[in-house]
């Protein structure tokens, strides 16, 4: 069974930066996509950010082009999302998750449904 732990989450003035981290258990991390995405309070989950297996590929929510930072280090089973500058409307509790399952990446990457597992969530607050 994989289980994946987010980490570095907090409390942040706008402008600020946070680097989440998304450790996982298994030896077959290495072989699966990975996403980050979000949830605030009173509304759905969303995409924020996707790596592909071999690191390829990265991808973004427009809200996050160009202040955030998806990146894999398969050696040490964790996914990092750096995240700068950031506003207010950041606030969420991120999720990481993982697909495992053979999948079209670029069809894949932004939906929930496109990955197996899921981390408990790690709170991120920016304050105005």
């Amino acid at each position: 069974q994989v289980q994946l732990v987010e980490s570095g989450g907090g409390l942040v003035q706008a402008g600020g930066s946070l680097r989440l981290s998304c450790a996982a258990s298994g030896r077959t991390f290495s072989i699966g996509n990975l996403g980050w995405f979000r949830q605030a309070p009173g509304k759905e989950r969303e995409f924020v950010s996707a790596i592909s297996r071999i690191a390829s590929n990265t991808n973004y929510a427009d809200s996050a082009k160009g202040r955030f930072t998806i990146s894999r280090d398969n050696a040490k089973n964790t996914v990092y999302l750096q995240m700068n500058s950031l506003k207010p409307e950041d606030t969420a509790v991120y999720y990481c998750a993982l697909a495992l399952r053979l999948t079209d990446y670029s069809r894949s990457y932004y939906k929930e449904d496109g990955y197996d597992y899921w981390g408990q969530g790690t709170q991120v607050t920016v304050s105005s």
